[in-house]
């Protein structure tokens, strides 16, 4: 009976243990690309970034001045970032996103440089 009573403690720590493990998987999935841009698809990198975790985005097509980036899921949660890398003579970063999913943003989004973002998700839109 007594070792009943310390194993409970430890199963439950370790129960908690997965939980917590398992939210920082789906944290860190919340930014998926999507094959749509073949070899110039967007590359996600886990950062910190002006103090908080984030996601960079790295890679994209360029066309001109303009970068493009296509993602299936594009969540970010709350205290958590999204910063998309702005590479040299870009001025329009176009970003969208094809899964059939509303994009929750509850964190920081942002360009690390100075180039304009668009973000277009219609396939989420209520209908």
């Amino acid at each position: 009976m007594k070792l009943l009573r310390y194993l409970s403690p430890v199963t439950t720590l370790s129960l908690s243990t997965v939980i917590s493990l398992a939210s920082i998987t789906t944290a860190t999935a919340q930014i998926v690309p999507d094959s749509s841009l073949g070899a110039e698809s967007s590359v996600v990198n886990p950062d910190v970034i002006k103090g908080i975790p984030s996601d960079r985005i790295d890679g994209g097509a360029v066309r001109g001045s303009s970068l493009l980036h296509s993602f299936q899921e594009f969540n970010i949660g709350e205290g958590r970032g999204a910063y998309f890398s702005n590479p040299a003579n870009i001025i329009n970063i176009f970003t969208r996103v094809t899964g059939g999913n509303p994009s929750n943003i509850l964190g920081k989004l942002g360009v690390l440089g100075n180039a304009n973002l668009f973000l277009l998700n219609l396939t989420g839109r209520q209908k």
